[in-house]
C-alpha cells in the first residue's frame, strides 16, 4: 500500500470501524479520517471539510481580521493540514502521510473557494521526519509573496513574513490575548521578553503604555517591529529594542533591581519529547522567577507556555513554584488559550498546546 493511501481499519472482530491514511514511518501508523462506514475519503470528503472549517471562521469573526487560522489539522477533521490565511496570501502545511497524499485535490479545492492571491507551502515542521516526508517549502500556486504581507486584525496591523517567518509567519494563535493585553497596558512601563516582531508590543502601545522595552535574539525581528509601530501609527519614543539573550538579561536586570509594571513570557516551544520535560520545565521555571523579582508589587505577569506536552496543571504549578521561590505572592486574573479560529475537538484534547496565565503580584 502507498504511503497516505486510504485504508479500512477493523476492529480485533474484523468489525469495520472506518478509514485512515496508511503512515509506514510514523510510530501512529493509521490516522483515521472517519468512524462512518459508508463514507467515501475522496474530492467530496475534503471539499465538505475545508468548506465547513472556513464558515466557522466566517461566523467567528466575521470579517474584522484578514488574518486567522482557516483549517486546523485534526481538530477540523484532516490530520496533518494546517491552512493560514493572509491577508490574499494562503499559507499551507501537510504535515501527514495523509495530508500529503490528497496535497493536489486540497490545493485545488483552496484555489476554487478562496481565490487566493497566491499559496505557499511551509511543510518545514520538524514532525516531517518522524513522518517520513521531505521538507518543502515554495510558491504552490500563483504570485510569490512578497517580503511582507500587511494584516489587519483590527485593533492591530502587522508585517508578516510569509516565507521566513515563525510557524507560517506569524503568531495567530495569540490574536484574542494581544486585546487583552491591551486592556491592561495603560500608563504601564512594560517589558516584553521573546517579543518576535512585536505582536504583543503593538498592543500594550496601543492600549497606552506609557513604554516598553522588547528582548529578543533576532536583530532582523526586532527591526520589524519598529516596521510594525510605523504600520500603526504609534510613537517610536515609547519602545526599546535589545537583541540578547532573554535569560541573561533577565538576570542583569534583577542584579541591577530594575522593576516593571508589566511583563511578558511568551517564550518559543521548550519541549520537543517527553524525554526533555523536566528540563524545560526548568527553563519555564527560571525565567517566571525573573520576572517575579523585576514586577514592582502591583505589578502583572503575562506568562505563556506553547509547549503541548507541558499540561494546563503543570504549567500552573510551575509559574506557583517560581513565585514561591522569589518570595512573592500572586493571584491568577484570568487563564489564556490559544484563539478559537485554532479549534480544540472534544476528541483531540492536544490540539490545546497554548496555555497562559495572567497574574497580579501582591
Amino acid at each position: 500500500m502507498q504511503m497516505g493511501e486510504t485504508c479500512e481499519v477493523f476492529s480485533f472482530n474484523d468489525k469495520l470501524l472506518g478509514h485512515g491514511a496508511y503512515s509506514p514511518n510514523s510510530q501512529i501508523r493509521v490516522r483515521m479520517w472517519n468512524f462512518i462506514q459508508e463514507e467515501k475519503i475522496d474530492n467530496n470528503f475534503f471539499l465538505s471539510k475545508i468548506i465547513y472549517a472556513n464558515e466557522f471562521r466566517n461566523e467567528l469573526f466575521q470579517r474584522r481580521t484578514n488574518a486567522y487560522r482557516v483549517f486546523n489539522s485534526e481538530s477540523d477533521g484532516i490530520p496533518g493540514l494546517i491552512v493560514d490565511k493572509y491577508n490574499d496570501f494562503l499559507v499551507v502545511q501537510f504535515l501527514s502521510a495523509g495530508a500529503e497524499f490528497w496535497k493536489n485535490e486540497i490545493i485545488r479545492i483552496l484555489i476554487s473557494n478562496f481565490n487566493p492571491k497566491g499559496i505557499y507551502e511551509r511543510s518545514d515542521s520538524s514532525v516531517m521526519k518522524l513522518e517520513g516526508l521531505e521538507i518543502k517549502c515554495g510558491v504552490v500556486y500563483g504570485d510569490e509573496p512578497p517580503e511582507y504581507v500587511i494584516i489587519d486584525e483590527g485593533q492591530f496591523k502587522f508585517l508578516v513574513d510569509i516565507k521566513n517567518g515563525h510557524k507560517t509567519g506569524f503568531y495567530l494563535d495569540q490574536k484574542i490575548n494581544r486585546n487583552i493585553l491591551s486592556k491592561y497596558s495603560k500608563d504601564k512601563e512594560v517589558l516584553n521578553c521573546f517579543s518576535y516582531t512585536g505582536g504583543f508590543t503593538i498592543a500594550a502601545l496601543k492600549g497606552g503604555a506609557k513604554i516598553i522595552t522588547n528582548l529578543d535574539s533576532s536583530k532582523s525581528c526586532l527591526d520589524v517591529i519598529n516596521k510594525n509601530i510605523e504600520l500603526n501609527s504609534l510613537e517610536k519614543n515609547k519602545s526599546e529594542n535589545i537583541e540578547c539573550d532573554v535569560f541573561h538579561k533577565l538576570r542583569e536586570y534583577r542584579d541591577i533591581d530594575k522593576k516593571f509594571d508589566l511583563i511578558i513570557l511568551d517564550p518559543p516551544k521548550f519541549i520537543d519529547s517527553k524525554a526533555n520535560l523536566i528540563s524545560a520545565a526548568r527553563g519555564y521555571k527560571d525565567i517566571n522567577y525573573y520576572a517575579f523579582q523585576l514586577l514592582r508589587n502591583g505589578g502583572v505577569l503575562f506568562t505563556f507556555s506553547c509547549s503541548g506536552l507541558l499540561s494546563t496543571e503543570l504549567f500552573q504549578k510551575i509559574v506557583f513554584d517560581a513565585c514561591l521561590d522569589a518570595v512573592r505572592e500572586g493571584i491568577i486574573l484570568e487563564n489564556l488559550y490559544q484563539s478559537p479560529d485554532h479549534t480544540i475537538s472534544l476528541n483531540f484534547p492536544e490540539a490545546r498546546y497554548l496555555k497562559g496565565l495572567v497574574v497580579k503580584v501582591l
